[in-house]
Formats: structure tokens, C-alpha cells, sequence
């Protein structure tokens, strides 16, 4: 059936079309365009960029590592340098690439390719320097008071040293190359993942395998929540996972992820209820442990620099519910407003 319409009913059928294509373009630019944040406040902790950095699980606190400075120590409460240290960097075979805050900001632990060394952040002095006999180091952790101490090696081995009787406890569980290491608060539970694509958690007084978490590729990322609710292993293929650290079951499997997505860092919130990671792209995610959906992402500041660049997220940290504090390799510890959903 054929329909005439008169001129005022085109020219609305007409407006109405246009609108429309107006709409989905818009829609189509919002779904393709990148997750642009701002943040707070941004620092500039080390001037050509890091090589490594943490921030205490409190976010006052970070070690930053770069060539330039050494290891420099702030407060992120005043935002002022308190320390500055030297790890033998006077080549680049000793440039500290691994550092780790304990739980409850006591100590710091550093390390390069071959040594590591114990720091006191009360006093600012050094309390312990060692060299690994072989292979290098891979990662590092420190348990609360400094007590323990927990290195991750390239031949597969990672080390548990006891500070105060110097008790050293090999895990010998990985059958190749250790990527990544955490630690309980008290020293006295472990995690370890590697290229064998297994995620160990064990006891670190028998070296005992409490779970072991298998992977498809080699796992690159692990955490402990230092309240001990929960685990966090991820993998070089896009796949990651929150388990149950009191019964070892399987709770979510974060969604959406990507095979660039290597995450870098991970964080729990105190309440229990969502995960932030970094990633070596830059990227910051917002999770939801229960359901492993993202709730939000962003990228951190890149280094200044004439070409493109990415930054890899180093650490991060809730300072309280609403913000989140990271430290990147571009050299910036910032401060980001937390989505609604997270307060």
C-alpha cells in the first residue's frame, strides 16, 4: 500500500532521521573512545621515570627506585621526601627493581638482580644486606616488623629467610622460572607463581603446599589479602581468578579481561567486597570479587616524552573508601576519585 504523507510530515520524518543518526553516532564515538580520568592529585616522585615503587597497603607511605635518585622514601600524607637510600647503583646490574612495604609500615625490602636489603622506616636505616648465591631475583616480600623476608628466584627456587635466627627455608614446588611472590602479614603463609604455570600457596615453616592453582600459561601475578579472605592469581593469557584462601574454592573469574592485559599489581579494599589491579598497559581496573565483573578502569599518567608512551602500574593503594593511590614507571604517584559504586 502506498502512503502519502504531506510536506510538514516529511520535514518532521526527515528531522526525526537525522536525530536518530546523530544519536547513534554519538553512541558509537562513546563506545569507541578510550576511558579518559583525571586525577586528584599527581606527584612527581622520580623525574626520568622508575624502575620500580610500592605503596604501603595504608597509602601513606611509597619507596620509588630510579637512577637518578636512588631509592627515595616518601610521605604521601605531606607529600615530602624522608629518606633517600643507595643499593650499589652504580651500574645497571644493581638497579633496584623489586621493592615491598610490610602490612604495617615498619620495613621496606629492596632488591636488584643479585642482592637484596632490609630497611627500617622508623629509623631510616638499613638493617640487612644479602647477595644471592645463584640465578637472580625475580620478586620480593616483607612480612610486618621485618621478620621474614620472602625472595623469588629465575631457577625456581624462592627463598623464606628468617631475619633474627637467619633460617632459610627453599620451596622447591616450581618446576621453572618464579615470576611473581606475596606473603601473609605474619610470615607464615606464602604464595608463588611462575613459568610452569602453577600458583603455589604454602606454609613457611614446613614448605608445605596448602593449594595449588593451575593455569593455562605461565602466571604472572599473585596476592595474598592481608586480612587472608582471599587470592589472587593471573596468568600471561588474559585469565584471572579470585579464590577462597580459608578453603581453596574457586569465587570469580574477573570478565572482560584482555591478552595485553598483564596485570602488574593488585590490591583488596578493606571491606572485602571489590580487587584493583594495575596493569603493565597502564590500565587501572575496579572488580567486583563476588561476581568478577569490572566496575571501572582508567589509564595512569604516561612519562612526559616527545613520542607516545605507556607506564607500567607499579602498586596500588585505597587511602581510604572514596580514593585509590598508584605508583607508575613514568615516575607519578597519583591520587584518583573512586567511582560511587565503590564508597
Amino acid at each position: 500500500m502506498l502512503l502519502n504523507f504531506s510536506n510538514s510530515t516529511k520535514n518532521r520524518l526527515t528531522s526525526i532521521a537525522m536525530l536518530a543518526k546523530l544519536v547513534i553516532g554519538a553512541l558509537f564515538i562513546t563506545a569507541c573512545s578510550p576511558n579518559k580520568k583525571e586525577p586528584l592529585q599527581r606527584f612527581q616522585h622520580a623525574a626520568q621515570g622508575s624502575y620500580a615503587g610500592n605503596i604501603s597497603n595504608d597509602g601513606k607511605w611509597s619507596v620509588v627506585s630510579s637512577i637518578h635518585h636512588g631509592i627515595s622514601v616518601w610521605n604521601l600524607e605531606k607529600n615530602a621526601l624522608v629518606y633517600q637510600w643507595g643499593q650499589q647503583q652504580n651500574s645497571s646490574d644493581n638497579l633496584v627493581l623489586a621493592i615491598d612495604i610490610s602490612n604495617n609500615n615498619s620495613h621496606a625490602l629492596t632488591a636488584s638482580r643479585e642482592n637484596f636489603a632490609l630497611w627500617n622506616l622508623n629509623s631510616g636505616q638499613s638493617e640487612g644486606y644479602w647477595k644471592v648465591r645463584e640465578s637472580t631475583i625475580r620478586d620480593i616480600t616483607v612480612s610486618n616488623n621485618g621478620d621474614y623476608l620472602l625472595i623469588g628466584k629465575g631457577n625456581g627456587t624462592v627463598v623464606h629467610v628468617s631475619v633474627d635466627t637467619g633460617r632459610r627455608l627453599e620451596f622447591l614446588g616450581h618446576k621453572e622460572k618464579v615470576n611473581t611472590v606475596d606473603m601473609m602479614p605474619n610470615g607464615r603463609v606464602a604464595i608463588s607463581g611462575g613459568n610452569d604455570f602453577i600458583a603455589y600457596v604454602w606454609d613457611t615453616a614446613s614448605g608445605q603446599v596448602i593449594y595449588q592453582f593451575n593455569h593455562t600459561s605461565r602466571v604472572s601475578k599473585v596476592a595474598l589479602d592481608p586480612l587472608g579472605r582471599y587470592v589472587f592469581t593471573a596468568d600471561s593469557m588474559k585469565t584471572a581468578h579470585l579464590w577462597d584462601l580459608k578453603t581453596g574454592k574457586l569465587i570469580s573469574q574477573l570478565k572482560g579481561t584482555k591478552r595485553h592485559e598483564v596485570f602488574s599489581s593488585a590490591s583488596f579494599s578493606s571491606d572485602g567486597k571489590t580487587l584493583v589491579t594495575g596493569a603493565a598497559s597502564s590500565k587501572v581496573s575496579i572488580w567486583d570479587i563476588a561476581s568478577g565483573k569490572r566496575i571501572a578502569n582508567w589509564h595512569v599518567t604516561p612519562k612526559e616524552a616527545k613520542r607516545p608512551t605507556g607506564a607500567v602500574v607499579y602498586s596500588l593503594a585505597f587511602s581510604d573508601n572514596n580514593t585509590l593511590i598508584t605508583s607508575s614507571s613514568s615516575g607519578y604517584t597519583e591520587l584518583w576519585q573512586l567511582p560511587k559504586t565503590q564508597k
